[in-house]
């Protein structure tokens, strides 16, 4: 482009829409090929993916990504054609669809990567025209509208067939420019929501970004020009693009406003309640929600110590009181407004069983169940790449050939299955199973050179062993070495969760994760050891218990070990008891004393404490320096003294202490 016209500021926009539409396109496809097997309607499918392929060709125009346009194009009239025909797809129609759809996807991941984005194959766009022949074209013709020579030097071929089709089926073609200004941003008003007001009330064919001399009307000296094909009134049109009517260009003689509007138009033209917010605006909220947190921390300080001067402080407790509510109601919106839904995370999984089966040459059905479960954006990118492996696992590893299942009498297609279910206390539990084979344990135990695992949480510590693999050569899907190490370190080691498997040999293999559902601000146990204080996420503690000398029993230790080692007797069980002051080299104080009961991958262990100071909302920092990285201390957060408070992770802690002692 030699226009001047700098994209930089909407590319991301473009990206996180178009990755929305293409997993769009993906669902329907895979609707569309189960409708296929099933010789059920299509007609549904084929208008939602037009729809989605037409907005990504709309999107794409408007950022100059012209081969991704040009496959979208082709691709969508396909699907006009069969829709207008009623002529539905075969097999091989559909698979030459995907075919398609992913060519735009890496065509829009190289965008994005700042490389240079490859032409649209030919031989692809060759085949795609076949199958639209295949059953007949509307008819060409010369594009006879009068066009800007600059636009008509923007179009494509197949646009110009497209402007042609329109204005044939009786709609009127029309120009629309906007210009945008620091006016109309401040409303709101952006070529994005004026696309997306335009597109719902007509045909969008393109938009073409154009430089103009500065002006009032165009003070930036920027001008986007949708060429549109509409059936409703020009009023509507206007108003939509925020400009006046006289200001619309004809680009064909216009039928009258009288006649009744297109039904799917009218029926597209609906209000949505749906804004996209960058997430980085989101963080900064966080932010300046978190200082809230720690200023009240110091306010609620402050009240108490005119308290213990004497001083009548009724007044103030009550106005804490309030504003402690009202900031639980901000996190709580706040919170809410950066949780994913799962059923959104999981809507490219099919299509990865989709392709790993057709790779592996297994027959293999996916079952996805998430409900209203989310999770918050920072701990879903963190947390998809271990469920990305989890069901790669389960493809290539648990389900069996076609004919193993036949002989073991089992049905010829194996089941995945992913759920997710939001528990209480800020967890959500992800379970991915299969009815496969199972882990075969002796087997692993070969490769690993280690006893057989005796039970799952055995089996879960042998199998998440670094650089096992039990693969004897590897491939282009598996048998690298790094894969549940990986799993169990996100899970557990990064956002703080639980990893356990479920296997039975023959019957099949489930992994669940518990996961917080967010990671920065949470509900903690505060307490103190020795002269420091210390912070623990609620949701990792059971139950909090007065230690009673007559529960407690000594227990053997080597004379290495930093922690003392005893047993607590609770519940008719035996758990083992460290004591985190001597961890932490620190003197611990004399008299009644408490202990945090934790329960994690089924098994329990206690650290004794000297004192609680209660339960607090707190706001963790992570270490993200490895220098000064400790096994066990997972951040750090303001309690209102302006002193660094550290953020335990008692699991992890329970593993050192058995070794030496952990200096804060």
């Amino acid at each position: 482009m030699t226009d001047g016209f700098d994209r930089s500021e909407f590319v991301g926009g473009y990206l996180a829409e178009v990755e929305e539409h293409l997993g769009n396109a993906d669902g329907q496809l895979l609707k569309l090929e189960q409708a296929v097997r099933a010789n059920a309607p299509q007609l549904r499918m084929l208008r939602e993916l037009f729809r989605a392929l037409h907005t990504i060709k709309g999107l794409s125009a408007m950022v100059s990504v012209e081969p991704v346009v040009e496959l979208a194009h082709e691709l969508e009239a396909v699907l006009r054609t069969r829709d207008r025909t009623a002529t539905p797809l075969n097999a091989t129609g559909v698979e030459l669809l995907f075919r398609g759809v992913r060519a735009i996807a890496l065509r829009v991941r190289s965008f994005a990567e700042g490389k240079p984005v490859e032409p649209a194959p030919q031989d692809l766009l060759l085949a795609v025209a076949a199958l639209q022949t295949a059953n007949g074209e509307l008819p060409k013709g010369e594009l006879t509208v009068q066009v800007a020579p600059e636009l008509l030097a923007k179009l494509t071929p197949a646009e110009r067939e497209q402007l042609n089709q329109g204005l044939a089926s009786g709609q009127r073609a029309l120009q629309v420019d906007f210009s945008p200004s620091p006016e109309r941003a401040a409303e709101g008003l952006s070529i994005t929501t004026v696309r997306e007001r335009v597109g719902a009330l007509a045909e969008i064919v393109k938009v073409v970004p154009r430089s103009v001399a500065k002006s009032p009307v165009a003070p930036s000296g920027l001008t986007f020009s949708l060429l549109v094909l509409s059936n409703g009134s020009a009023e509507a049109l206007a108003e939509a693009a925020h400009v006046e009517t006289r200001e619309l260009v004809a680009l064909s003689p216009a039928p009258s406003d009288s006649e009744p509007p297109d039904r799917e138009s009218s029926e597209l033209a609906i209000a949505t309640d749906t804004i996209r917010v960058d997430v980085r605006r989101l963080d900064d909220a966080l932010d300046r929600l978190s200082s809230l947190i720690v200023s009240r921390h110091r306010l609620e300080r402050a009240v108490r110590n005119l308290r213990e001067r004497g001083a009548d402080v009724r007044e103030l407790e009550a106005l804490l009181g309030e504003h402690r509510r009202e900031l639980r109601h901000l996190r709580g919106a706040l919170t809410h407004a950066r949780m994913v839904p799962m059923q959104q995370l999981l809507e490219r999984v099919p299509l990865l069983v989709r392709g790993m089966a057709r790779e592996s040459g297994k027959r293999v059905r996916l079952e996805v169940d998430a409900r209203h479960a989310e999770l918050d954006k920072a701990v879903a990118e963190r947390m998809f790449p271990a469920l990305l492996h989890l069901v790669r696992n389960a493809v290539d590893h648990g389900i069996e050939s076609a004919e193993q299942r036949r002989a073991l009498g089992k049905p010829e297609e194996g089941v995945i299955t992913v759920r997710c279910t939001q528990r209480t206390g800020n967890l959500l539990e992800l379970s991915v199973g299969d009815d496969g084979g199972g882990i075969d344990r002796a087997r692993v135990a070969a490769k690993a050179e280690a006893p057989v695992p005796a039970d799952d949480r055995e089996l879960l510590a042998l199998i998440t062993r670094p650089g096992l693999s039990t693969r004897d050569a590897a491939d282009a899907r598996s048998g690298r070495g790094m894969g549940m190490d990986i799993v169990r370190q996100v899970t557990v080691s990064q956002l703080g969760g639980e990893l356990s498997v479920r296997s039975e040999l023959g019957l099949g293999t489930t992994f669940t994760m518990r996961l917080p559902m967010s990671v920065s601000i949470f509900d903690s146990f505060v307490f103190r050891c020795g002269p420091q204080s210390f912070v623990v996420p609620l949701s990792t503690i059971e139950e909090v218990v007065e230690l009673d000398s007559a529960q407690v029993v000594n227990a053997p230790a080597p004379k290495r070990r930093a922690a003392s080692a005893r047993i607590l007797r609770r519940h008719g069980e035996n758990i083992p008891l460290f004591e985190l002051s001597s961890l932490f080299a620190l003197e611990p104080k004399a008299g009644l004393r408490s202990a945090l009961v934790v329960r994690r991958e089924d098994a329990r262990f206690a650290f004794s404490v000297d004192h609680m100071l209660g339960q607090q909302e707190v706001v963790v920092r992570p270490l993200e320096d490895p220098l000064v990285r400790v096994p066990g201390i997972t951040g750090s957060t303001d309690l209102g003294d302006g002193r660094p408070t550290l953020v335990l992770d008692l699991w992890a802690l329970q593993g050192s202490a058995g070794s030496q002692a952990v200096q804060p």
